[in-house]
């Protein structure tokens, strides 16, 4: 069964309902997406490898956890599902990061992003996931004009480099 998401206004209130195939390749029906930064107590980053088989973005390096909320879900229960289903991580506390609007030609997103901090095992969901990996923020400093990075990930990442701390 496809999955349904919550569609919601430029200021991220529900205005409606979408399927999956819908909001993707629809920049007009903004929905929901929790991003999580898996970073270790050596500050190195996690990151997923998408699978080949995604319709948005395959093969590329992306954030440690990303997903859609499901209709009527909260940005943080969407981000620890998340964090369980693609990397096997239960029980570790999340901080809220920051909130934005992220639109491209295919699709917008509302995205709530967390992170944490974990250095126990890591079992990717190989479903949807090719690999995984830590990285030192400088190591994708380097590499992020080579194309190995979604668009999105790198957002991200300057969004995280240019927080107030």
């Amino acid at each position: 069964m496809e999955e349904v998401f919550d569609v919601v206004d430029e200021r991220d209130r529900i205005i409606g309902t979408a399927l999956r195939s819908e909001v993707h390749g629809n920049p007009r029906l903004i929905h929901r997406v929790a991003h999580v930064l898996v970073f270790n107590s050596e500050g190195a980053l996690f990151l997923q490898k998408r699978s080949m088989n995604k319709d948005v973005q395959p093969g590329k390096w992306d954030t440690s956890v990303g997903g859609h909320l499901d209709s009527g879900e909260s940005y943080e229960t969407a981000a620890l599902r998340e964090m369980g289903e693609e990397l096997g991580i239960k029980d570790c506390e999340i901080t809220f990061l920051h909130k934005y609007l992220y639109v491209n030609k295919s699709e917008a997103e509302y995205v709530s992003t967390y992170v944490c901090t974990f250095d126990g095992p890591i079992h990717i969901q190989e479903k949807e996931i090719d690999d995984g990996r830590f990285f030192k923020l400088e190591e994708i400093a380097c590499s992020k004009e080579r194309g190995y990075f979604t668009p999105n990930c790198l957002h991200e990442l300057e969004l995280y480099k240019n927080r107030p701390v």
